[in-house]
């Protein structure tokens, strides 16, 4: 977080100075001091959110640290806007933009440059492109979009987290700062009359858009600065009455102190990754910034002016700049997982080059006069350090090179006719092929054309897509493609097969929406995932309509928790499918329930590029990729119970003992557990076979 100095603000120059203060205007800020209270309050946010990466299991709320900073920045950034538009008459725009360049650009753009650097040494090369696009949106303070982006793309979701993701914080934080002062500077202008109220009326929108789209799609809602804005327009809020509360009694101040501490830590205690947020919940960890910074207008810093919390505060804002990807490629650097015990100790690290980071750059950079009082000059230097900062994250890229295979070419597989002797061979690949299909840095991409044909509908749209129909559109023989993105994968293979067929193939998907009749929470969502519900029941009444040949049914089992289950999960498990499967049978109409697909133990492209010469690294064993064993058994023998035809793809993805990744010259997987369009279409024949004619 920016961690905005709260030592007194230099004088402008003195052709700007005032001898009173601005005609009309109505808010009296508090005057430029020192506050130690802030500056412990901005040590115990860092403290949270670095702990909370670190696992420290009690703190699951921990990242309710960003929020207290989002009220500070708030806090300190208005008060020196207005003390500036007090002491000056005016709002000067290039300074305050110069100011910001200058406070955190330089840090910034050092731990960029170092993240991309320690990534194209330590983590998977396939993911150094991805990484370096992070850092030109970063550089442009737009990684926020970027993520609420990737978190609404299903098929992208469970991506690794960015070493630069933390950046987020930093770009909700400028996108809010190139919006107040510009508003803060009309209502200056009009004589300072109705600041309050303007600002009020933005704060309560942006919370109410906050507390729907938390409801509604989490990810927006989690990085958006339009429902974020009411966290930092809170401190603003506060800044506009601060010199009022400094005339607050003792006793008032030290209430509102402790019972704002109180709040925060019962936030961080008691949050979890799964509490929908921000939303209502994060009016506690705001409410209690703001009281505590309220009480410390009137009050000396007590606890939080410990001289520990004074040093964690002013190294606060380098510290988690670099805290976060320091945790993240650490793991990589040292070959395996880290316990917690072993990611504080990483942490504490990141704290050694946090001081060395504000005693060498941070600090000397935001004193320099030439640049401090010279807006211009200011602006020019911030706008040179992000330009360069990408230019070298992008050189970083051309010197790693490519990483798309090695000079081996492995025999093309056109067939099934060996498939068996293909899988038993791909345990002794000795390389990734150079022929491989598709190429590891295309396999990100490698989607069924169903999703660019828009025919599977976003996490937050209930709706069956329609007609969404391939193969033969003038057959009298329907068949209908049921499920979740595991039954997409199978669309190469099944729309082969329709084509030689001359079958209608219709298509009724949506990513992360079992077809199995659950209620499921949705991670992604924070929430039950009742857009899944009314899908599936639509999905149910349009397969019907249809009179359809056969329905093939196909869906992973999730490791998101069930709701609404009583007894065990296999159970409900195995009642759910029996209910969707009656609910799809009508006359005529033949069921096939195709068994999962095995989950590898990482993304395979993301592996492969870092094990170019040992694919068989990538590759799990069959006993561990073949998931909820009893499970599997048990919804098996229900569906041909119900009258389905079970088919079981596991003969053709793994031997007896191990589940390869590459077969041939094939890719296997897209990412940890889809499988590609090109073994999807190979599979064709086999898949055929079991379908009757």
């Amino acid at each position: 977080m920016t961690g905005t100095s709260t030592a007194p603000v230099t004088p402008a120059p003195r052709r700007h100075r005032s001898t009173g203060t601005t005609p009309g205007l109505t808010v009296a800020p508090e005057p430029a001091r020192h506050r130690r209270d802030i500056e412990g309050l901005r040590a115990v946010a860092v403290l949270l959110v670095v702990a909370y990466h670190c696992g420290l299991p009690f703190l699951g709320g921990g990242y309710i640290g960003v929020d207290v900073f989002f009220v500070i920045s708030g806090f300190l950034i208005t008060g020196l806007l207005l003390r500036e538009a007090q002491r000056t008459g005016r709002v000067s725009i290039p300074r305050f933009y110069a100011r910001r360049a200058l406070r955190l650009l330089p840090a910034s753009t050092l731990v960029m440059v170092a993240t991309v650097a320690a990534s194209a040494l330590w983590l998977p090369p396939l993911r150094l492109s991805e990484i370096v696009s992070d850092a030109l949106h970063t550089s442009v303070y737009a990684m926020n979009w970027r993520l609420a982006a990737i978190g609404t793309d299903y098929l992208s979701a469970d991506a690794a987290p960015s070493p630069l993701q933390h950046f987020w914080s930093l770009a909700v934080e400028e996108q809010f700062y190139l919006v107040w002062p510009l508003l803060l500077l009309l209502v200056v202008r009009r004589g300072g009359r109705g600041l309050t109220g303007v600002l009020a009326a933005l704060t309560a929108v942006s919370l109410a858009v906050s507390v729907w789209q938390t409801q509604h799609n989490a990810g927006w809602a989690y990085f958006g600065a339009h429902t974020r804005a009411w966290e930092l327009g809170a401190g603003a809020l506060l800044a506009v009455g601060a010199a009022r509360l400094r005339h607050m009694p003792p006793l008032p101040a030290k209430l509102l102190v402790g019972s704002g501490l109180a709040a925060i830590v019962v936030a961080a205690l008691s949050f979890t990754a799964a509490t929908p947020f921000p939303g209502y919940a994060a009016l506690l960890p705001v409410l209690g910034t703001a009281a505590v910074i309220a009480g410390g207008c009137a009050r000396p810093a007590g606890p939080l002016g410990l001289p520990a919390l004074q040093v964690i505060g002013r190294l606060s804002y380098s510290w988690y700049l670099w805290h976060w990807p320091v945790l993240l490629i650490a793991p990589f650097a040292a070959g395996r997982p880290l316990s917690t015990a072993e990611n504080i100790l990483v942490a504490t690290g990141a704290l050694v080059l946090a001081a060395l980071t504000y005693a060498l750059v941070e600090n000397p950079a935001r004193h320099l006069a030439v640049l401090r009082d010279r807006p211009g000059r200011g602006l020019g230097a911030g706008a040179a350090l992000s330009l360069t900062a990408a230019g070298l994250c992008v050189l970083i890229t051309l010197l790693v090179g490519d990483t798309g295979g090695t000079g081996y070419r492995a025999p093309a597989l056109t067939g099934v006719a060996k498939l068996q002797q293909n899988l038993a061979l791909a345990a002794g690949m000795p390389a990734v092929p150079a022929n491989l299909t598709p190429a590891l840095a295309a396999a990100a991409k490698d989607k069924p054309r169903l999703y660019a044909d828009k025919c599977s509908p976003a996490f937050a749209d209930p709706r069956v897509k329609t007609p969404c129909a391939y193969g033969d559109l003038t057959s009298p023989t329907t068949v209908v493609l049921f499920g979740d993105s595991h039954a997409g994968h199978w669309f190469p293979a099944l729309e082969k097969i329709a084509l030689d067929r001359r079958w209608k193939l219709v298509v009724v998907t949506k990513s992360a929406c079992s077809a199995a009749d659950v209620v499921i929470y949705e991670d992604a969502l924070k929430r039950r995932f009742t857009e899944c519900v009314q899908w599936r029941r639509s999905a149910w009444r349009y397969i019907r309509s249809l009179r359809p040949a056969k329905v093939v049914m196909a869906s992973t089992m999730p490791n998101s928790p069930l709701l609404d289950v009583t007894g065990s999960l296999d159970d409900a498990w195995t009642a759910a499918w029996r209910r969707s499967i009656d609910a799809v049978r009508g006359p005529g109409t033949e069921v096939y329930y195709v068994n999962d697909t095995p989950w590898q133990a990482r993304n395979v492209p993301d592996c492969l590029s870092a094990h170019l010469d040992d694919p068989s690294a990538c590759a799990r064993s069959r006993a561990d990729a073949v998931q909820f064993r009893s499970r599997r058994a048990l919804i098996t023998r229900a569906a041909r119970a119900e009258g389905a035809t079970v088919i079981d793809p596991l003969p053709w993805l793994c031997t007896a003992t191990a589940c390869p990744v590459i077969v041939g010259n094939l890719l296997v997987y897209k990412d940890q557990h889809h499988i590609t369009t090109a073994y999807s279409r190979l599979l064709a024949p086999l898949l055929a076979e079991k379908l009757k004619p």
